[in-house]
């Protein structure tokens, strides 16, 4: 499929309540009615409970969380992006759902697991990447703690979006705010990271920073920071292989395989 010229993502960056689903679908669905005519909307990591590692919320994500993203997808005709906690085969997981407008479903489950929070005692981690194309569009849908391992997020695929979604602490901004545009120079790809704000059960702060940047590693913006707000960036396709074109980086990248 050529590739839409022009790709419109809302990049939301939220308050979360802690462990309150219902609560927080509520909260999403006021901050959501001031988006239209995008393509892609992006939620925060876990955005139904705050990092959470109690696994007795999975039930409540299956049951309001998951339609709700469906219904809102369809709604805003609009591919809905976010992590969730999940219950499959006995197992949790820290699950990203794409949900498409027209009702397709992709998934990734975290991969790198965040043990300084025992987030590796409750949850199984992803074993595959997931790479989806939308309108011409390849996207690369990361998780948060994913951004500090480059080896996961090489650009082996010609994505052209690589995306994290986050529940980064303010007190290591730094690292968010260096590894965000490393990622986007290394694999020449547009990064999208989205982060929460405020402070959750753990009494972490959160101050949002989510940004945008170019295959050059230039920030084309980012969200206020520890306010909520809603970033409207339009990515530009032609540009994005001016630069491969014009730089050919890419194509002297090592060859290599990830094994368990």
């Amino acid at each position: 499929m050529q590739a839409q010229a022009k790709f419109k993502v809302a990049l939301v960056q939220a308050n979360i309540h802690w462990e309150n689903v219902q609560k927080n679908i509520e909260h999403f669905n006021e901050l959501l009615k001031q988006i239209s005519a995008v393509d892609l909307i992006v939620l925060p990591e876990m955005f139904t409970t705050g990092f959470s590692i109690n696994t007795e919320l999975a039930k409540e994500n299956s049951t309001i969380a998951l339609p709700w993203l469906q219904a809102t997808a369809k709604e805003k005709n609009a591919v809905m992006c976010g992590s969730v906690i999940i219950e499959e085969s006995q197992s949790f997981y820290n699950r990203l759902f794409w949900v498409e407008p027209s009702g397709r479903i992709s998934t990734y489950d975290k991969r790198h697991l965040f043990s300084l929070s025992e987030e590796p005692k409750h949850f199984s981690a992803g074993k595959e990447r997931l790479i989806v194309e939308y309108k011409g569009w390849k996207f690369c849908p990361l998780v948060c703690y994913d951004l500090r391992f480059p080896v996961w997020s090489r650009n082996q695929d010609n994505y052209n979006v690589l995306l994290y979604i986050a529940s980064w602490p303010q007190k290591r901004d730094f690292a968010w705010n260096t590894l965000l545009p490393a990622r986007a120079i290394e694999n020449q790809s547009y990064v999208i990271g989205v982060n929460r704000i405020g402070i959750d059960g753990n009494g972490l702060s959160y101050s949002g920073n989510s940004a945008v940047y170019d295959a050059l590693g230039e920030k084309l913006f980012s969200n206020s920071v520890h306010q909520e707000s809603i970033k409207i960036a339009t990515l530009d396709f032609a540009s994005q292989q001016k630069n491969r074109t014009k730089l050919p980086f890419l194509n002297d990248r090592d060859s290599y395989s990830i094994y368990e």
